[in-house]
């Protein structure tokens, strides 16, 4: 099933929206929408057609589409740029670089000038760029070896590969005597084909896409070339129709074929399915049924756009089912289709190698031919043409449908399956590969059923202990602390950590609760907490000190960076002050640090949250990960990532419900809101869906029930290297 648009694909797809009846030149740019990670839909009025909708997915496609994702409810930041800079804007341009999978659209807004580039290789971005080519935001920022994706960089093109619209024969012989692989892999990555194009290539120019590029003659490279030119002839027409010319190394040919918008299709799983969209007709295709499009456009939304609502759809009812599903059916489904798979995999293992058996005599006849010709001394290709030859006249030879030169192997049809032999093995031999796959798969299918046997017996366990528990509701004990509206945690040797959430609370933590004996934490970078700990007179630990800089880095902007590390300092509370210099002043929630600063560098960006069920209090947690677990139980750790803290309060939210099982307990502890002011702000991720649950009995008072945990805590804690020196400046 195809996956993603060739370069051809998008010549063709550019061609039909630069110019004709698809054309969205001088269209009038609307509102920009986000709808998946990687989709972004741009609203169009196009002069004299009315509205329409053009969708891209970086590294997939892009087309007119009137198939409509919906839209998020909060915008995200993308595509809010992006109609800053673009709506109400004009497209001025589309055009393909350099037969590259790269699209760029030119757009006017208000006499200046911005580019929206489309990248639809590997992974794929979207990016905007102004007139001088300076990035001005990118779908996805990327830093890599020759290239860097991020905002105010001057945007690079990737490495030019050659265009096989202006192929020479020159530039096939240059590529081949540098290729170490087959022809066809060759003119597939070196002429940016992609393998179903370069295939036809081949078979157009009847030339052996196995043969080695380095044995590659200048007549092959002549006839791959031409073959090319033709291929891709119906490319040099305009969108709106008009004849054009095609130029080979013979000279020029008039009027090059239209093109032939389509869906090919074949029997998968018993049903006729579309497999393939193409703007043009493929000889390798010939004998699969096709449907006709008039337009490219339409032939893509139909292929990707209308799948792409389909799964949107499947999954919205995964979900629905999902959710009326525990944890132990939701397993106990998964592990029923494995075993079913293991199953078919053992039937058709089965199946082969008494096929095998039952044409022993054709199989041994068709081994004996082939090692003969082999110890004569005769290539594979050699080999190829005398049994396309003989399969006019020997029945065997009519049998092989592929022949792999590297293993050794060759595919045959017998009965109707298609059955991989290897002639450097007997009969016998053969057959037994097949059988022993058999004991794979059967040893798969004894552990698929055991894990279902255990599954059943969890399942058995809870509905015991759910009936044991029916009627009895835990109980809520919560007080009321000064320290809650700010950020905080105790630390796992007992020290209150407190921050504030913004500049009032941080002005809030110092004029109120700051004390002399306290110590103080803040980031190098600004919009931060100041996180002091109340020491209460007595000496910090490490283990105190380096929960407290993780706590200070992590509830900073450096995790709505999307930063995994950060730096901060430890400073005196007598260092801090709101007294600028003369002639300076100080903005709320600013501060001044005189005095010398201990550093903590690259301490690592990550939180976790955890139900406190214990020591009379029932709360949710959250902090450093270590302090968390020395307080709480159902521990989640957090990290940077690409949920916003809405969704990752109801995720977190979600998996209490479903280990506690009782909602109204969880919603009164940790409801999303008491759960998302444990969270930093911006994008965060789930290091694990399970949370880690410790190896003791929690008592909920003389009321409450007994949960048996099953985590082991982890113990070793990494401790801060070097020593803190409150008046000395020591690098940690």
């Amino acid at each position: 099933m195809k996956q993603d648009m060739s370069s051809a694909d998008v010549a063709a797809v550019v061609a039909e929206l630069s110019a004709g009846p698809k054309s969205i030149i001088d269209a009038k740019i609307g509102k920009i929408y986000q709808p998946t990670n990687e989709e972004i839909r741009i609203n169009l009025y196009v002069f004299h057609q009315g509205r329409d909708n053009l969708v891209i997915e970086a590294g997939k496609r892009i087309h007119l589409s009137k198939y409509i994702r919906a839209s998020p409810k909060l915008p995200q930041a993308f595509p809010m740029l992006l109609r800053k800079y673009l709506m109400g804007g004009r497209i001025v341009s589309i055009e393909q670089h350099d037969f590259d999978r790269i699209v760029k659209i030119g757009i006017e807004r208000g006499g200046i000038r911005s580019t929206l580039i489309v990248e639809l290789f590997a992974r794929g971005n979207v990016l905007i760029v102004d007139s001088e080519n300076r990035i001005i935001l990118p779908m996805n920022p990327v830093t890599l070896k020759d290239r860097r994706l991020r905002s105010g960089e001057i945007y690079e093109l990737p490495e030019a590969q050659l265009s096989p619209l202006e192929a020479r024969v020159s530039d096939l012989m240059e590529a081949f005597s540098r290729s170490t692989a087959d022809i066809v892999r060759t003119i597939a990555t070196k002429f940016n084909l992609g393998g179903v194009l370069a295939e036809e290539v081949c078979a157009r120019a009847g030339i052996d896409k196995s043969k080695p590029s380095k044995e590659a003659t200048e007549e092959d490279a002549l006839r791959l070339c031409n073959a090319m030119h033709e291929l891709f002839s119906p490319l040099f027409r305009t969108g709106a129709g008009e004849k054009g010319i095609r130029e080979t190394e013979s000279g020029v040919e008039a009027e090059a074929p239209e093109l032939r918008p389509q869906h090919v299709k074949k029997e998968i799983n018993g049903k006729l399915e579309t497999f393939d969209v193409l703007p043009f007709d493929l000889i390798r295709y010939s004998g699969f049924e096709k449907e006709y499009f008039d337009s490219f456009n339409t032939a893509l939304d139909e292929f990707f756009g209308k799948k792409a609502l389909e799964q949107v759809e499947e999954v919205k009812e995964a979900q629905k089912k999902e959710k009326t599903l525990g944890v132990y059916e939701r397993r106990l489904l998964q592990q029923e289709e494995s075993l079913k798979k293991f199953e078919k995999e053992i039937e058709k293992n089965n199946i082969l190698a008494e096929t095998i058996y039952a044409n022993y005599q054709i199989i041994e006849e068709l081994f004996s031919v082939l090692n003969g010709a082999r110890a004569k001394g005769y290539s594979w290709d050699e080999i190829r043409s005398i049994l396309k030859q003989a399969k006019k006249t020997v029945p065997a030879a009519q049998k092989i449908t592929n022949i792999d030169p590297r293993t050794g192997t060759i595919t045959v049809d017998l009965e109707g399956k298609s059955v991989n032999l290897d002639i450097r093995k007997t009969v016998p031999q053969n057959a037994q590969e097949y059988y022993e796959k058999i004991k794979k798969f059967n040893k798969k299918k004894e552990g698929a059923l055991k894990a279902i046997e255990d599954t059943r017996k969890a399942m058995e366990k809870k509905a015991v202990a759910k009936a044991t528990k029916a009627g009895r509701k835990l109980q809520v004990s919560r007080k009321k602390h000064w320290y809650d509206r700010f950020r905080w945690f105790v630390s796992s040797d007992g020290f209150l950590v407190v921050g504030g959430r913004d500049a009032d609370t941080n002005e809030e933590v110092f004029k109120k609760y700051l004390e002399k004996r306290d110590l103080v934490f803040h980031t190098q970078a600004p919009g931060a907490p100041l996180t002091i700990i109340k020491t209460g007179g007595k000496e910090v630990p490490k283990s105190t000190l380096q929960e407290a800089a993780q706590f200070a880095v992590s509830y900073s902007s450096l995790w709505k960076a999307g930063h995994f590390s950060g730096d901060c300092y430890l400073v005196k509370a007598e260092q801090v002050t709101k007294t600028p210099e003369s002639g300076e002043y100080l903005r709320k929630g600013a501060f001044v640090i005189r005095g010398e600063r201990n550093y903590f560098k690259d301490v690592p960006l990550g939180v976790a949250v955890g139900l406190e069920l214990k020591g009379g209090e029932t709360r949710v947690i959250g902090g450093p990960a270590s302090a968390v677990r020395k307080h709480g139980d159902y521990i989640l750790e957090i990290v940077p990532g690409s949920f916003n803290q809405n969704d990752i309060s109801k995720k977190i939210y979600r998996i209490y419900v479903d280990e506690l099982n009782d909602p109204r307990f969880v919603k009164q502890i940790a409801s999303p809101d008491q759960i998302a002011m444990m969270i930093p702000p911006g994008e965060s991720d789930l290091k694990s869906q399970k949370p880690e649950r410790k190896r003791e009995k929690v008592e909920y008072g003389e009321e409450y029930k007994t949960l048996e945990i099953e985590h082991e805590p982890e113990d070793s804690r990494e401790g801060i290297k070097g020593e803190i020196e409150i008046r000395g400046v020591k690098k940690v």
